[in-house]
């Protein structure tokens, strides 16, 4: 895998980035976002989950350049007095982990699926095409919500860890189509190949084959799916959340904070919606970008 990575950013794909200013753009937005979550810990002025350093005196205050802002807290505070600017950190990394973790699965098992449909053919390509027209035939949000809430009420008492297991397989389990679509068409063609027949001829088993030759060869729009899926998944957590269901509310993501927000927004408060939702916007827009880039790059025909 990191010599294909490597392979691709010494050739034509570290061209195209080094000379497409919107994809340098955006992964500099995406590193700082994603720099900020990682190290909330060091880079956030202050701890929001730590409820000793909370205080109610400072509830409800505005961004500093407003008339009752103070350079203690940037961009205001939210109803129990915690810093919006440490919340945003603290919460994208929340976001991020579900979004990266959901789309590890997914791929997963969709690429599994994908390769076992295009390589062995038959009535197993069959019925995983026609599972994948089921899933398919359903709004994936409405999937994904119908899984938290129904995990949510068999583990009403569940430790976070359980409610982001939940989570996350209810966000896999709708986007896993997409890659085992996309593989199985690519296997397809690869299965006819000559490095393919060479291989069965010479006496090497079907799953060397599909791990060792085709797999290989078929994961340059993976890569691309996955990428535009974190974004997707990001913002499918954030939906999940502002309905209640998502993540637990002692760890808030960017959608619990707009949904708490949301509360006061009518009161002039605005800020607690709107730098989340800025925060959500900026990731998922840098991630998109950077998706399309990395399609027009392996593929200049699709630009």
């Amino acid at each position: 895998m990191k010599k294909i990575l490597f392979r691709w950013f010494d050739g034509d794909v570290g061209y195209s980035f080094r000379h497409s200013p919107m994809a340098i753009a955006a992964a500099v937005v995406a590193f700082i976002c994603i720099f900020c979550a990682v190290f909330a810990g060091w880079v956030a002025p202050h701890d929001p989950n730590d409820l000793a350093t909370l205080e109610l005196g400072d509830a409800r205050l505005p961004p500093v350049w407003m008339e009752e802002g103070t350079r203690k807290y940037l961009l205001g505070t939210d109803e129990q007095g915690r810093d919006i600017l440490s919340a945003l950190m603290y919460g994208s990394r929340v976001s991020l982990v579900v979004g990266f973790v959901s789309v590890l699965l997914s791929m997963l098992i969709g690429v599994t699926l994908g390769l076992l449909a295009g390589f062995r053919g038959g009535w197993l390509d069959a019925f995983l095409m026609r599972l994948c027209d089921v899933v398919l035939s359903f709004p994936a949000i409405l999937v994904a919500l119908l899984i938290a809430g129904v995990g949510r009420a068999l583990f009403p008492n569940a430790p976070n860890t359980v409610a982001f297991g939940v989570l996350i397989l209810a966000i896999s389990l709708t986007k896993w189509v997409d890659y085992a679509r996309t593989v199985r068409g690519s296997t397809l063609v690869e299965r006819n190949k000559e490095y393919v027949q060479a291989a069965r001829v010479t006496g090497v088993s079907p799953l060397r084959i599909m791990r060792k030759h085709v797999l290989p060869n078929v994961l340059g729009p993976v890569f691309v799916i996955g990428t535009v899926q974190v974004a997707t998944a990001i913002i499918t957590e954030a939906t999940l959340s502002f309905l209640g269901v998502g993540v637990p509310p002692t760890s808030p993501s960017l959608g619990t904070l707009i949904s708490n927000g949301n509360q006061f927004l009518f009161s002039g408060e605005w800020w607690g919606v709107v730098f989340p939702g800025i925060m959500l916007v900026l990731i998922a827009l840098s991630v998109n970008l950077l998706g399309d880039w990395l399609r027009d790059a392996l593929n200049p025909r699709l630009g």
